[in-house]
């Protein structure tokens, strides 16, 4: 028989606020945390602007000797965890440790440290290379670190897959612990990928806005005058339990994972397949696994990135998920505020989903003004709704074409 899962602790490290009421309350304002870039100049960009987390001190969280031997992807990934652990209450010393897992997912993993570490190669030469600075770039080292702080000795992984990677971290804890190998998983993701490297790839690839002069409002998913994403960091954490285990300790439950989907579009490496049949197709598959009908779904929080295939095809695919019943439907991206945390997206946007069935409301789309006819559903424009929130979804849509989709149930 499998068990169920619930979601019992909540961690958020965002552009629009650290902690998740600081997160939740900035969601439901409709705040952008789109502004200037201050971590390098950017005078020779064609991109100034990304969403930066701001007033982060890893002191706070991580030992000070500790936090200087860690990228700040993965110091993201620990202050996030942290704040989970604490939200769930969780007593992790009396824990079974062998039962209790992290699985994360990060797109780039330590680039800031791969590009400091290799302008000290070329500066300085090979001997003056840290000898951190291995295990302080590679990708998995964020949930060894946290399965480090935790003690938690049970099943412990990194996915990557672009910006699909920790809806996908997510969907596999769900099933870990559905299949009775766990009781309690750590998961989401991280990223801290605003370095020059990172922004010049993206300018180059010509993936990101340009409206520099204005930006608030920049990031705009299915305005007409979209113009490409706008870069983000942070880390969205996740505590997911076994539901029996979460009632024997009287934990507080925000919502119930029930169904997983994921797919290959085998298209393009970077542009989403026509039609966005992958993504569709991801969408049946995480209602299949939920056993409900698409009627049931009162809100997606898309992938939504601002760009102009994206959330066309993002559209279509819903359209032929949800059929006649998408005029019902909600639909928002709360990337116009966050910008595109890229492999963390999916775990921050789950915890959107999570507080959106805990507490009956569903985000704004923000700087939505000139409607596109290719992209004609409720987008929920510019102010959030008051509403019963039963089932949400949550899609993420990576380069190289993976799909991920995740259901996300009112607790009864």
């Amino acid at each position: 028989m499998k068990k169920r899962v619930v979601i019992t602790g909540i961690g958020v490290i965002s552009p629009v606020g650290i902690g998740k009421d600081n997160f939740w309350n900035s969601i439901k304002a409709g705040k952008s945390g789109i502004d200037y870039i201050t971590k390098f100049d950017t005078e020779e960009y064609p991109v100034k602007i990304a969403g930066e987390v701001n007033d982060f001190n890893p002191k706070e969280y991580i030992n000070k000797k500790e936090a200087k031997r860690m990228d700040l992807f993965t110091q993201y990934a620990v202050a996030g965890s942290k704040m989970a652990v604490e939200d769930a209450k969780l007593d992790v010393d009396n824990l079974n440790s062998e039962r209790f897992g992290v699985i994360l997912g990060s797109g780039v993993g330590g680039l800031q440290t791969l590009e400091k570490q290799h302008k000290r190669l070329i500066d300085k030469g090979p001997r003056r290379v840290s000898p951190f600075f291995i295990p302080m770039m590679i990708g998995n080292i964020a949930a060894g670190q946290v399965s480090i702080a935790f003690g938690a000795k049970g099943p412990n992984e990194t996915v990557v897959t672009a910006c699909a990677s920790s809806t996908n971290a997510v969907g596999d804890s769900f099933k870990v612990i559905q299949r009775g190998d766990a009781d309690i998983m750590i998961t989401g993701g991280t990223e801290a990928s605003i370095t020059p490297l990172a922004l010049a790839g993206f300018s180059s690839m010509k993936a990101l806005s340009t409206n520099n002069d204005n930006p608030k409002e920049a990031s705009r998913p299915f305005d007409k005058e979209r113009d490409g994403f706008v870069m983000g960091e942070g880390s969205g954490i996740l505590i997911l339990e076994e539901l029996e285990h979460a009632l024997n300790r009287g934990a507080n439950i925000y919502g119930e994972v029930v169904g997983y989907g994921m797919t290959s579009d085998a298209y393009h490496i970077t542009a989403p397949a026509e039609k966005g049949i992958g993504a569709a197709k991801a969408m049946e598959l995480a209602l299949k696994d939920a056993d409900i009908d698409a009627s049931k779904v009162d809100y997606i929080n898309a992938h939504g990135t601002s760009t102009p295939l994206n959330d066309k095809f993002e559209t279509q695919a819903i359209k032929t998920v949800f059929k006649d019943d998408v005029n019902k439907l909600k639909v928002s991206s709360t990337k116009s505020m966050t910008g595109h945390l890229l492999g963390a997206a999916g775990g921050l946007e789950a915890a959107v989903c999570a507080l959106s069935v805990s507490e009956n409301y569903i985000p704004a789309t923000i700087n939505y003004k000139n409607e596109d006819e290719e992209c004609d559903l409720n987008y929920v424009p510019n102010k959030g709704i008051d509403c019963e929130v039963n089932y949400s979804i949550s899609n993420s849509l990576g380069f190289g074409g993976h799909n991920a989709s995740i259901v996300i149930k009112k607790y009864k």
